[in-house]
C-alpha cells in the first residue's frame, strides 16, 4: 500500500481543489485530510459522517472552588498568568493554561484537579469518491501534529482492512508540526506551489522538509498562468534541486464554480482542463509506483 500526502509551503495555493481532483480521479483508495487545524476537503467530498471519536490530548489544570481555601499560592506560582482570583476563591484560564502542573503538584489544599484536555474530534465518514478519515481540532487547541499522526494511523488501518492500494492525503499547509506528522513514512509528497513570490519562497521551504526527512517529492504548478517568469523560476528550481515537476495547472474559473457546486473539478465537463489533471494523476501514480502495484493487485485477484 502506498501513502501520496499533497501538501503546499503557503495556504491559497489550490492544494485542496487538486487533492479533490485527484481522490475523484483515484482508484482502490482511502482518502484523509490531514489539515486538523481548518479542515475543508469536507466542503467538497460533503462526506456522510459514520463515526465520532474524541481526541484528548494533555492536560488541564481546573481548581475545584468546594475545595479551594483561597491562599492564592497557585498564582504566585504560574509563571503563565494563567490564574487569577475570583470572590473568595482562584480559577485557572484555560487559554492560559500550559498543562505544567506545578500548581497541581504545589497546592497545600489538593484542589487542583489535573483531567485529560478534550482538544477535538475524529471521525470516519463516507463519500461519493470512498472512504474519508478526518477531524477537526477546536479552537486555540494544540497537539495539532499528534492528532495527525493518529488520524494517519486509523486510515491505514482501515486501508489494509479493505485491500486499498493508496492512501491519498490532503496535508496541512507551510512546515509545522502537522505537516511533519503528515510526511512522517509516508511514500510521496506532491508540492502544490503557485507562481508567486511567496509560492515561490515557501515552495523551497517545504522542499527543504521534504529532503531533510528524505521524503521524495514532485511538484506541480497551480495557476501557471498568472506569471510566467515566476513559473520558469520554479521551473529551474525544481531541476537544481532534483524535483520532479509533474506539469502546470492553469488559473481557471471553472475551479470556483466547481466549489460553488461542492464538486471536484474534475466532475464538470470541460474535456481540457480535467485532461491536464488527469495527466498529472497518472504521472503521480507512476511516481508513486501504483501502476506496478494496480498490475500485481490484479494478477493477485485473477489467481484468487
Amino acid at each position: 500500500m502506498k501513502e501520496i500526502v499533497c501538501i503546499s509551503g503557503k495556504g491559497g495555493t489550490g492544494k485542496t481543489s487538486l487533492t479533490a481532483a485527484f481522490s475523484h480521479l483515484a482508484e482502490n483508495k482511502m482518502i484523509c485530510d490531514l489539515d486538523v487545524d481548518a479542515p475543508d476537503l469536507h466542503l467538497i467530498l460533503k462526506p456522510r459522517i459514520e463515526a465520532t471519536e474524541e481526541f484528548y490530548s494533555g492536560n488541564e489544570a481546573i481548581i475545584d472552588p468546594d475545595r479551594c481555601e483561597g491562599c492564592g499560592q497557585c498564582a504566585e506560582l504560574c509563571r503563565f498568568g494563567a490564574i487569577s482570583q475570583s470572590g473568595e476563591v482562584y480559577e485557572i484560564d484555560p487559554l492560559r493554561c500550559e498543562g505544567c502542573k506545578l500548581c497541581v503538584v504545589m497546592c497545600p489544599e489538593e484542589a487542583i484537579d489535573f483531567p485529560p484536555r478534550h482538544c477535538g474530534q475524529w471521525f470516519r465518514s463516507e463519500s461519493r469518491f470512498g472512504s474519508v478519515f478526518h477531524a477537526q481540532l477546536f479552537p486555540g487547541e494544540e497537539n495539532s501534529g499528534r492528532l495527525v499522526a493518529l488520524l494517519r494511523q486509523e486510515a491505514r488501518q482501515a486501508a489494509e482492512k479493505k485491500r486499498y492500494s493508496l492512501v491519498l492525503a490532503d496535508g496541512a499547509p507551510g512546515i509545522g508540526c502537522p505537516v511533519i506528522a503528515s510526511l512522517s513514512g509516508a511514500d510521496l509528497a506532491v508540492i502544490i506551489s503557485e507562481p508567486t513570490v511567496s509560492g515561490r519562497h515557501d515552495l523551497e521551504r517545504v522542499a527543504d522538509l521534504c529532503a531533510y526527512f528524505g521524503m521524495p517529492a514532485t511538484v506541480v504548478i497551480n495557476k501557471a498562468d498568472l506569471n510566467e517568469d515566476a513559473c520558469l523560476d520554479i521551473e529551474s528550481f525544481c531541476r537544481k534541486r532534483g524535483l520532479d515537476l509533474l506539469g502546470r495547472v492553469p488559473h481557471d474559473q471553472l475551479f470556483v464554480e466547481a466549489m460553488i457546486q461542492e464538486k471536484a473539478v474534475t466532475e464538470l465537463e470541460d474535456a481540457a482542463l480535467s485532461d491536464r489533471i488527469r495527466e498529472i494523476w497518472s504521472a503521480i501514480e507512476i511516481r508513486a509506483g501504483l501502476n506496478e502495484q494496480k498490475t500485481q493487485e490484479t494478477i493477485t485477484l485473477k489467481e484468487e
